[in-house]
């Protein structure tokens, strides 16, 4: 018979451990933001709460050692399921609520409570169960409980270290989730006999923690998975588009954060504005510049191509990604140096000024909060030379503009001058200086561009778009900053159809 105290503890690995790889399963579909976590944190809060109820009703019925163990074997069988029934589950599940534009807070909800939920609540009824076992007289029940409970919650924190620290950074996330199954069901199989049978299921996962892993999410809706990552900060995946480009994906796929094309390297997109928009408020190309958010060196790319005397700090908080750069996407400009960092952390130390800053760092739909304050935006300002300009990219629903009305207030706090640039219907352009931005010396300087990005469209017509900011927007601060509440709400304005 295994020791109630070790049982407890290992399942107190599996109940946090599995909590941290859920928001990782999460991630290639609905993001990693504090809605995932929060949806999260919750269902498992719920489901162990449940657990504990129907622990307790359980030992009552049946205090036997047997019972208990056939319960956690369980729980652990249903949580190295988890990992192989995600992928088409999710898949199904993105498509569905896809179609009815829901966002990251209904989609990730919906998939904690399927996928997890289940396990969890079976691994809370452990404890009360066990506390029911070993209580053998009323005179020793409080120091039982404080014993076994306080079990668990070391467990919980030993899961929770072992998960985030080593176990998906080395062993990826689905392993993770069978590492705490096997653990589980290796110590509830101590005790149940027949013995032989009942190891068979921690047999059974150890064999499954010896397949190949394979793909993560390989379905592209434009072209082919060539590499896929897990890194320590987020799912990255490389797409060969049909067009003949390539993309970088973080997450849950709905945009590219970087692209390449061995033809040129302009995209045609958002990439090509941050190298336009700064001549609308300056007239020469700027000596130093910083990419906050540089992902795999789209932008840098160009930098190198059309102003190769331009020195570049790219901030990058996830080094992986510019590994996926110079492998993938020709991140070789001499003149780029990359930071691995956090980007409001980097500017709040560095002593560096910029004549341009450019702020790409947001995950589709949300963008992190400390970018979208007061605070913020006056740090950048202090980190510009006089006549520098800040071009932030803002992405938001199709037909929403919440987000873009408080970014611009947040920047108008910080700057007299603010402008836009509504590039696409899910990307706007977001200009802010000291000094005024004008169309007019935006054409002009336009005839002083290289040739190559001259020549672009982008670039002829972007004089014609550059327009005064949108009113009504109220500035976010460091203590006060709902971004996802604003996305969301938009999202579901949208489902709505309110939202256009």
């Amino acid at each position: 018979m295994p020791p109630l105290g070790l049982l407890v503890f290992v399942v107190g690995t599996g109940s946090l451990g599995a909590e941290i790889a859920a928001v990782r399963l999460l991630a290639p579909y609905f993001g990693a933001s504090t809605v995932v976590w929060a949806n999260t944190i919750g269902i498992v809060l719920v489901a162990l709460s449940v657990g504990y109820w129907v622990g307790g009703r359980f030992a009552d019925r049946h205090p036997h050692m047997r019972g208990l163990c056939l319960l956690a074997l369980g729980a652990g069988l249903l949580l190295a399921v988890v990992p192989f029934v995600a992928d088409p589950f999710l898949d199904v599940a993105v498509r569905a609520l896809d179609s009815i534009s829901a966002g990251a807070f209904l989609g990730s909800l919906f998939a904690v409570l399927a996928l997890v939920a289940l396990p969890i609540l079976l691994l809370g009824a452990v404890t009360p169960w066990a506390l029911r076992l070993a209580v053998r007289g009323v005179e020793e029940a409080g120091t039982v409980a404080g014993r076994l409970y306080a079990l668990s919650t070391a467990g919980s924190l030993v899961g929770t270290l072992l998960s985030a620290l080593v176990l998906i950074p080395l062993l990826g996330t689905r392993r993770t989730f069978l590492v705490f199954a096997f653990a589980i069901a290796a110590v509830a199989a101590l005790g149940l006999r027949p013995a032989r049978r009942y190891a068979l299921a921690p047999a059974a996962i150890l064999l499954l923690l010896a397949l190949p892993v394979g793909t993560l999410k390989a379905e592209a809706r434009d072209g082919t998975v060539i590499f896929e990552q897990e890194t320590p900060y987020q799912y990255a995946r490389v797409v060969d588009r049909t067009d003949g480009s390539r993309a970088l994906e973080l997450n849950e796929g709905q945009a590219q954060h970087s692209i390449y094309d061995p033809d040129t390297v302009l995209t045609g997109d958002v990439w090509d504005g941050h190298l336009v928009l700064p001549f609308a408020a300056r007239d020469r190309p700027p000596a130093q510049v910083a990419i906050l958010g540089n992902a795999a060196g789209t932008t840098s790319r160009a930098y190198g191509r059309f102003f190769p005397e331009t020195r570049v700090d790219g901030v990058e908080i996830d080094p992986e990604l510019s590994d996926i750069g110079r492998r993938f996407f020709d991140m070789t400009n001499p003149r780029l140096r990359v930071f691995h960092e956090d980007a409001r952390p980097f500017l709040r130390r560095t002593d560096t000024r910029y004549d341009v800053i450019s702020v790409d760092a947001y995950r589709q739909p949300y963008i992190p909060f400390y970018l979208t304050t007061r605070e913020f935006f006056t740090l950048v300002r202090e980190r510009l030379r006089p006549g520098g300009v800040l071009v932030v990219n803002a992405g938001h629903p199709v037909g929403s503009d919440d987000l873009e009305k408080v970014l611009t207030a947040s920047m108008g706090a910080a700057f007299p001058h603010v402008a836009r640039d509504p590039l696409e219907a899910t990307n706007t352009l977001l200009v802010a200086s000291e000094g005024p931005i004008d169309a007019g010396r935006l054409r002009r300087n336009a005839a002083a561009m290289p040739a190559g990005l001259r020549s672009t469209a982008l670039a002829a017509t972007a004089p014609d778009r550059l327009a005064p900011p949108l009113g009504g927007g109220r500035a976010y601060t460091d203590d006060r900053a709902p971004v996802e509440w604003l996305i969301d709400k938009s999202i579901v304005d949208y489902a709505s159809g309110s939202g256009g």
